[in-house]
C-alpha cells in the first residue's frame, strides 16, 4: 500500500537531480530601458502662437490708429508708461472722487455681489418652481418674455426713484438683469430630469424636500451654473453703464470721470482692467460650472 502511494527515485533520478541543483542558475538578460517617444510640440504651438498672433495684431492695428489721429489718441507706448503710473499706486484716496483704480474695482465688485447675490437667492428657488409647476410655469412664462428682453439701463431710472440713492438703484440693475438666466436655466434644467427618476420617488413616497435635495438639483446643477455663468458676466457689464450715471465710486465712474478730464490713457487702461476681471470671473465660473457638468449637458 504504501509502495503504491510514495514514489521512491532510482539512482538515475537522484543523480540527475542533484546535477540540476548543483549548477548554478544562469543570470537572466538584463530589461531593456523604456524608449521615450519624442515630444510634440505642435499642441503647444497652436495653444501660444494664435493668441500671441492675435495680441501682436491688436497693437498693430492700435500703433497704427494712434499715427493717424496725430496725436490726439495715445499709443501703446505711451499707455504703458500710463499703466506703470496708475497701478504703482493703485490704493490712494485724495478725496471722494479722487480714488486709485483699486478702490474702483473693488466697489464694483462689491456692488455685482450684492446684486447678483439677491439675484441668486430669488431666481433659484423661482426656477425649481417654475420647473416643478405647469400652473406656475404658463403663468410666469409671459411675464418673463416681456420683460427679459428689456435693457437693463432702463431699470436704473425706476431703482433711482424707489430707492432714492445711487448705490441702491445701481444695486437693484444689477439684480434685474441678473435673475433671469438662473430663473430660465434653472426651469428648463428641471424640465429635463428624466420622468423615470420622478417616477421612483413617487414609488418611494419621498418627500418634495428629498426630491428637490436627492434628485433635482444634483441633475439641475449644471444647468444652474450655466445661469449663474451667464448671469454674472451680463452683471459686469451692466455695471459699468451703471456706474456711469450714477457716480460715485466705481470702475463706471472712473472712465466717466477721466473722459471728463480729457485724459484718454487712464480711459484705455480701465478698458483693459474692465476685460481682464471680466475674463478671470467667467474663466472661475467655467471652472466650477465643468467640474459639475456631465457630458451630455456640456455638449
Amino acid at each position: 500500500m504504501v509502495a503504491a502511494v510514495f514514489h521512491f527515485p532510482t539512482e538515475a533520478e537522484a543523480s540527475a537531480r542533484s546535477t540540476t541543483v548543483n549548477h548554478p542558475a544562469e543570470p537572466l538578460p538584463a530589461a531593456a530601458a523604456p524608449v521615450r517617444a519624442p515630444r510634440d510640440w505642435s499642441g503647444l504651438w497652436l495653444r501660444v502662437l494664435p493668441p500671441m498672433l492675435g495680441f501682436g495684431l491688436l497693437l498693430l492695428v492700435w500703433e497704427l490708429v494712434a499715427k493717424s489721429s496725430g496725436g490726439n489718441f495715445p499709443g501703446p507706448g505711451e499707455t504703458w508708461q500710463q499703466a506703470v503710473d496708475v497701478f504703482s499706486h493703485p490704493f490712494y484716496r485724495n478725496g471722494p472722487n479722487d480714488q486709485g483704480v483699486g478702490w474702483n474695482v473693488l466697489s464694483s465688485l462689491q456692488r455685482v455681489a450684492l446684486g447678483f447675490g439677491l439675484a441668486a437667492l430669488v431666481g433659484i428657488p423661482a426656477g425649481f418652481a417654475i420647473g416643478r409647476s405647469v400652473f406656475l410655469a404658463r403663468m410666469f412664462n409671459p411675464l418673463i418674455s416681456l420683460l427679459r428682453p428689456v435693457s437693463p439701463l432702463a431699470w436704473l431710472p425706476i431703482g433711482l426713484l424707489v430707492f432714492k440713492g445711487a448705490n441702491p438703484a445701481a444695486i437693484w440693475t444689477i439684480f434685474i438683469c441678473s435673475i433671469w438666466p438662473m430663473v430660465i436655466n434653472t426651469a428648463v434644467g428641471v424640465q429635463r430630469v428624466p420622468q423615470d427618476y420622478m417616477n421612483v420617488a413617487r414609488v418611494l413616497s419621498l418627500s418634495e424636500w428629498k426630491i428637490v435635495t436627492k434628485i433635482l438639483f444634483p441633475a439641475v446643477l449644471p444647468y444652474m451654473l450655466t445661469g449663474v455663468r451667464l448671469a454674472v458676466g451680463t452683471a459686469w457689464l451692466v455695471i459699468v453703464a451703471a456706474e456711469m450715471l450714477t457716480g460715485g465710486v466705481g470702475i463706471g465712474f472712473w472712465v466717466w470721470d477721466e473722459w471728463n478730464n480729457l485724459n484718454v490713457k487712464n480711459i484705455i487702461i480701465a478698458i483693459f482692467v474692465i476685460g481682464i476681471v471680466g475674463l478671470v470671473l467667467e474663466y472661475a465660473l467655467v471652472r466650477l460650472a465643468t467640474a459639475f457638468t456631465f457630458e451630455e449637458v456640456r455638449s
